[in-house]
């Protein structure tokens, strides 16, 4: 996806990964092209009975899902001045939340910033390990028999990761940016194709054999429930460790070079009570705190979680007790709240629209009767308990203009959303303001 222009697929929604992924790129993207049959052994594309090939040229419209033969001419907007500048600085006077982003690189949050973000909503930092200088180390991480040789392999990506973070605190210049610690299943990291396998066996002296046990061992029927996000940091501790000294050390460097004060917001995900964001809190704040401590210096950092499952939610009151800020994950949320999965959804969500049972997608827009009756107990209850307890959403409803309404209306402070989606959602901030300001 990073080195393509626009993805056109068979299959797929607009809220499917891919799409998702795609928007935080600012990458055109058009899923569930049913008419578009893909040859991947002769490498050709047929549509409506015509053939096409990788000498060909297709135009990709993503806001109509329109495709196109030959290369249409584009225009780049302007954004900095004219009507729109003039709109914008309307726009922010009026609105009472602030607009962040979710960003992984400082191409993104530079982009982001252009657009008018005020901070990072949301760093994905698996997106991160997926880079070339570092897939190999954390691939020798999973395959570690023995913690002493996991432990050897994250030390191997630490620098690596503290440079990427140096990056983003310095694009950012001084506005917060909040690092979410690793959230994918192990098995996605390692290669699937054999002559993949046969590679990463020759470089880490591993057999064939044992990596092909190891994915097995791995392999999980419904890995979007399994052992994910903060579970990872309950079975592997030293994973949580590298990942925040990484942010520490990355803020520390940055704040020495550039005079600034940042204070990194660190979230922990996928939390589903007190006594596991407790365990995974501790890993995080002992490794904070001995890193500041060896530095000499006195540096703030926050700690918090994602509200992505419904047990959490219903258990805010209790985990704001030590969570100091709350992102909701409405992805995950609105996936784990109606029980099917966003990749698959699209599949018979069209049935739900045609008998009237939805009215729209629930992955696009927030539902919310439910997930959002969900969210407002989880804002109410985490500030009865902390009243000062900072509250924003990292979902894909963060960047849709009715969902946009409602979290102003829920009380959060702000919304994250991809960096291409940030105007939209700085004027439905403002028209939410307008239709119904908050008490100053």
């Amino acid at each position: 996806m990073i080195a393509c222009e626009g993805i056109l697929t068979m299959r797929g929604g607009m809220t499917s990964h891919a799409a998702v992924v795609a928007r935080g790129m600012g990458k055109c993207c058009i899923t569930g092209c049913a008419a578009a049959l893909i040859d991947e052994e002769a490498r050709t594309l047929t549509i409506d009975g015509k053939v096409y090939t990788d000498k060909d040229v297709l135009s990709l419209d993503g806001s109509t899902g329109s495709v196109y033969s030959g290369d249409i001419k584009k225009v780049a907007p302007d954004l900095s001045s004219g009507n729109f500048g003039r709109l914008m600085s309307w726009v922010d006077e009026a609105r009472q939340m602030k607009v962040r982003t979710n960003a992984d690189t400082p191409r993104d949050a530079h982009q982001a910033k252009l657009f008018g973000a005020e901070g990072i909503g949301l760093c994905r930092t698996e997106h991160m390990f997926f880079d070339k200088d570092k897939i190999f180390s954390f691939r020798k991480m999973i395959l570690a028999e023995t913690k002493e040789e996991r432990v050897a392999a994250l030390a191997e990506i630490e620098p690596l990761q503290q440079k990427d973070f140096e990056g983003l605190f310095e694009e950012m210049n001084g506005l917060n940016v909040n690092v979410r610690l690793l959230d994918p299943p192990l098995h996605e990291f390692l290669p699937q194709e054999e002559d993949k396998i046969e590679e990463l066996a020759k470089a880490t002296g591993h057999t064939v054999e044992y990596i092909h046990k190891r994915i097995e061992e791995l392999h999980e029927f419904n890995p979007m429930m399994g052992h994910r996000g903060c579970r990872l940091d309950v079975s592997y501790p030293e994973i949580g460790e590298m990942q925040t000294k990484a942010i520490v050390k990355a803020a520390i460097a940055v704040n020495a070079r550039k005079g600034l004060h940042i204070e990194p917001e660190i979230m922990i995900p996928l939390t589903l009570d007190l006594k596991e964001f407790k365990f995974v809190k501790a890993i995080v704040t002992r490794t904070a705190d001995e890193v500041i401590k060896a530095a000499g210096v006195n540096m703030k950092y926050h700690v918090g979680t994602m509200i992505e499952i419904p047990r959490a939610a219903l258990l805010s009151g209790e985990i704001a007790e030590e969570a100091e800020f709350f992102s909701f994950g409405t992805n995950d949320l609105t996936q784990l709240t109606f029980g099917f999965s966003r990749d698959d959804a699209s599949k018979f969500l069209p049935d739900y629209y045609g008998n009237k049972i939805f009215e729209e997608d629930p992955f696009k827009t927030l539902d919310q009767h439910g997930v959002g009756r969900l969210i407002k107990l989880s804002v109410k209850e985490g500030r009865a308990t902390r009243p000062e307890l900072h509250v924003g959403v990292c979902g894909e409803t963060g960047g849709e203009p009715n969902s946009i309404q409602f979290y102003h209306d829920a009380g959060l402070d702000y919304v994250s959303c991809s960096p291409f989606r940030v105007p939209v959602a700085r004027l439905a901030a403002a028209q939410a303001a307008i239709r119904s300001p908050r008490k100053k």
